[in-house]
């Protein structure tokens, strides 16, 4: 599962990160990655999401925050039920734009190994190009992939897409944004083989909380 929750704050006029965790255990993802979690925006006595979403939906976590201020921190996570092996947070930035990261990290699924990359990609072509041919080397080995994140990429042309796609053909397409009325395919999740792919959806009803809807898929990494 891949999900900008966007600080939890969509529609809902409140930090809600009860209702967030409760929306991704509907679906009980073994793994799931989530994007613009900030403790920034939180209430004094409320929770840091980089520690509860961790207890909440999963029994692993790695959160790699690009904005840390006095306030509180800005970023993304990989959550897992398995166990994360060798997990690295490299930094993908691109030149003086808003600092990016990427988390990659080998999940010891019952299945066998499984590469996951999570990232959340800037808003420049030249950027996203960039940041794109890092995650293919990321995500290079014997092992079944997968690339999954918030892609900021909503056209073919020099897309991340074109690139993405040679290497990790499995892909889903969904449109996630706005979650009200769902018009870009910013939020996918690439996988390699193709047949590691078995189906994916979205969740509708996460408009009421955050601006992006998940995107969930069932994998199978042995295909």
């Amino acid at each position: 599962m891949t999900w900008n929750i966007h600080g939890t704050l969509g529609r809902n006029p409140r930090f809600d990160l009860v209702r967030v965790a409760d929306l991704i255990r509907r679906w009980d993802p073994d793994i799931v990655a989530l994007q613009e979690v900030d403790s920034r925006r939180a209430l004094a006595d409320a929770a840091n999401p980089f520690e509860y979403l961790t207890g909440a939906v999963g029994l692993y976590g790695i959160g790699a925050k690009s904005l840390t201020s006095t306030d509180g921190d800005y970023g993304q996570m990989l959550i897992s039920r398995f166990p994360l092996r060798g997990h690295e947070i490299h930094d993908i930035s691109f030149g003086e734009r808003e600092p990016r990261r990427a988390i990659r990290a080998e999940v010891e699924t019952p299945l066998g190994p499984l590469t996951v990359v999570a990232t959340h990609l800037g808003l420049s072509i030249n950027e996203r190009r960039s940041q794109a041919s890092m995650l293919i080397e990321l995500a290079a080995g014997e092992n079944a992939a997968v690339v999954i994140g918030d892609f900021n990429d909503w056209f073919w042309p020099n897309s991340v897409r074109g690139m993405l796609s040679r290497i990790l053909a499995g892909r889903t397409r969904f449109r996630t944004f706005p979650s009200i009325c769902p018009l870009l395919r910013l939020d996918r999740i690439y996988c390699r083989p193709r047949a590691a792919l078995v189906r994916s959806f979205v969740d509708r009803s996460a408009r009421a909380l955050s601006d992006h809807l998940p995107v969930i898929a069932d994998l199978r990494p042995n295909a």
